[in-house]
């Protein structure tokens, strides 16, 4: 491992502050030799070991008072970066409102990990793409213009939507999932204009803190290079209650989905009047599909609708030598889930 420095802070101010000064590439990563955040830094000290990214410090944001899960404008919460994953699957509010979110976090990981991982982290975990975590095989996300070795080479766990000719590696959250379906809300502090000690406020949408992968997939989010993840809104949303997390995988604990869907539906008379649709392991970033909302809005709820909607949502796939049976299993995990929501499975 990489020689680095450390330091503690212990306010909002003087986390900006030390990133600044660090410097780092945008993404809220620290590159080589700038500045990266941490705090349960289950992801990050894994790619640091593998000579991935080698930051020249770590800003530990461990006791900057981020935590709390609380009811915010609305009715919806607000959920401090640093609330651990654990609390947040178990803690009562989300569990009788949200309960597809308790749901994709507890899918997700083991509870050692789980208990260790933040709500900021998991949205700014990386991908498990083999290559992207080998250094000795040439990745476009990790330097940028290389090539991509996964679209010839073993790409089973790769994703299918929001692809590229430059990279195909899958976004890994369960968690994450959940929150595009809940149309959340990123907010951080800092930026270029900011005031250090006060931090100017961005509000993210969920839908626009990733970057599906272009000409440049070393840019993964929207973050700017000195901003911090101070905290997660939720609207209130009442299909949430009755929403369900289903992810596929190849081992019944500690592994990443192969397929994952969040599923919501608000049904009147039998007839689906809303409906929130999100997929993992099958994406570049957590894959909101607005095509099988579409697909569900103003039809019967049942089997028809539901495999109408898993049509649509996989319509832009593009499968590869090694992932492409992802498609079909993608399409029976959103009619299942769908399935789960009005209680048919």
């Amino acid at each position: 491992m990489q020689a680095f420095s450390y330091v503690a802070v212990t306010s909002e101010g003087e986390a900006i502050g030390a990133k600044r000064r660090g410097g780092g590439g945008e993404g809220g990563n620290g590159g080589r030799g700038g500045s990266a955040f941490v705090a349960g830094g289950t992801t990050l000290l894994d790619i640091m070991k593998l000579g991935v990214e080698e930051p020249g410090e770590l800003v530990d944001i461990n006791h900057v008072p981020l935590v709390g899960v609380e009811e915010a404008k609305g009715g919806g919460l607000r959920i401090g970066a640093n609330v651990r994953n654990t609390e947040l699957a178990y803690h009562p509010l989300v569990v009788e409102r949200y309960r597809v979110l308790s749901e994709a976090i507890l899918s997700g990981a083991s509870p050692q990990l789980r208990n260790m991982a933040t709500t900021g982290g998991n949205l700014m975990q990386r991908t498990r793409c083999y290559y992207y975590r080998d250094v000795s095989y040439p990745c476009n996300m990790r330097e940028p213009g290389s090539g991509c070795s996964a679209m010839e080479g073993y790409n089973r766990i790769h994703a299918v939507l929001g692809t590229s000719e430059k990279c195909i590696a899958t976004h890994p959250s369960d968690m994450c999932v959940a929150l595009a379906a809940l149309e959340a809300v990123v907010i951080v502090h800092g930026g270029a204009e900011a005031t250090i000690g006060e931090g100017a406020e961005r509000r993210i949408p969920f839908e626009e803190f990733y970057v599906a992968y272009g000409k440049d997939p070393a840019r993964w989010n929207t973050l700017g290079e000195d901003e911090l993840i101070v905290a997660v809104e939720i609207p209130a949303l009442p299909m949430a209650k009755r929403g369900r997390y289903l992810k596929v995988r190849d081992r019944a604990s500690y592994e990443f989905a192969l397929a994952s869907v969040a599923a919501m539906l608000e049904v009147e008379g039998g007839v689906v009047k809303d409906a929130r649709v999100a997929l993992g392991g099958v994406a570049t970033m957590p894959w909101r599909s607005r095509e099988a909302e579409g697909a569900l809005v103003g039809k019967q709820a049942g089997r028809e609708a539901f495999e109408a909607a898993a049509e649509a949502a996989m319509s832009g796939a593009v499968g590869r030598k090694y992932n492409a049976f992802k498609i079909e299993l993608a399409k029976r995990t959103i009619v299942r889930g769908l399935e789960m929501v009005i209680g048919n499975w």
